[in-house]
């Protein structure tokens, strides 16, 4: 395991899948991210590439060939090499070889960049592609933050709540997470989700382009709170596992294969094309906040 800290906060992330496991706030000892109780969902922060969600029939098309790969691709079970690494931040690297260009024929370097900054922690995706030739690909986030923050409040005390205004038209996800071919309307109040366990009950809520960058877990209950941020990424999935005390807000450049899809990859829904020896970064956060009450 590796812990970073600073003065505010301390995280630990795992150089299998470079999983971040654990974000504790030192005043408090709050640790914001989910237990991984197997009982529920033994993960906290999986990272999705080189796809994101379910591909139809578990397969992909490109040039002609078909490739296999499993929901969410291969990184977050593969060990990461730890590059390089300070008190307060580190980088660590997968790099494509004979085993993963068997089921993604690119070849490529993916860096997971994590840096503490006072109350915030910022995670940058940097794929490279290392090849001659251009590559195809997703990538994104799946942390799962606990639910309740704080003690004597309960699940259905918290919301989410964006920071524009939203219509937020939610993308049903059919058997074997796929993605519907028509969207159904979310009621929202006040650009506020409010949290319960149904609401999972479906699988994900998932939403595409919306106007907000930044979304805050909170509740009117306690002065705890959690905001995070998904700049640049196009598709946001909000999840949790049945009747599980925590929440996934999931930032994701690419989605699940349309249950109408032909399967071929270059013209997958999100899909992000690199040229070769180009670079493409994304960033998100998490600031870990009290509201000013507090």
């Amino acid at each position: 395991m590796i812990t970073l800290t600073n003065a505010v906060i301390s995280a630990t992330i795992n150089p299998k899948g470079a999983e971040l496991v654990n974000l504790i706030h030192k005043a408090t000892q709050i640790d914001y991210m989910w237990s991984a109780d197997p009982a529920f969902w033994g993960k906290s922060s999986p990272v999705l590439f080189p796809v994101v969600g379910a591909l139809k029939d578990n397969n992909f098309i490109y040039k002609g060939e078909t490739y296999t790969l499993p929901r969410h691709g291969f990184a977050r079970e593969r060990v990461f090499e730890v590059e390089s690494q300070t008190e307060n931040s580190v980088t660590f690297l997968l790099k494509s070889d004979e085993a993963s260009k068997k089921v993604f024929p690119f070849t490529f370097e993916f860096r997971l960049h994590y840096t503490l900054d006072e109350n915030r922690l910022h995670v940058k995706y940097e794929v490279t592609n290392t090849g001659d030739a251009e590559m195809f690909f997703s990538v994104g986030g799946h942390p799962a933050f606990r639910v309740p923050l704080a003690d004597g409040t309960s699940y259905e005390d918290y919301y989410l709540e964006f920071n524009a205004e939203e219509d937020l038209m939610r993308w049903p996800l059919a058997d074997g997470g796929l993605i519907e071919t028509m969207p159904e309307k979310l009621p929202v109040n006040n650009n506020r989700i409010p949290l319960t366990k149904e609401l999972f009950y479906q699988d994900a809520l998932v939403f595409k382009h919306l106007q907000s960058d930044s979304v805050v877990l909170k509740s009117d209950k306690t002065h705890h709170q959690l905001r995070f941020y998904f700049k640049d990424f196009p598709f946001l999935g909000i999840w949790a596992a049945k009747d599980a005390d925590f929440v996934c807000i999931e930032p994701w450049c690419g989605i699940a294969d349309s249950v109408s899809h032909n399967q071929q990859l270059t013209e997958k829904e999100g899909i992000n094309q690199l040229n070769a020896k180009e670079n493409f970064e994304r960033t998100w956060g998490v600031e870990i906040v009290r509201s000013a009450a507090q």
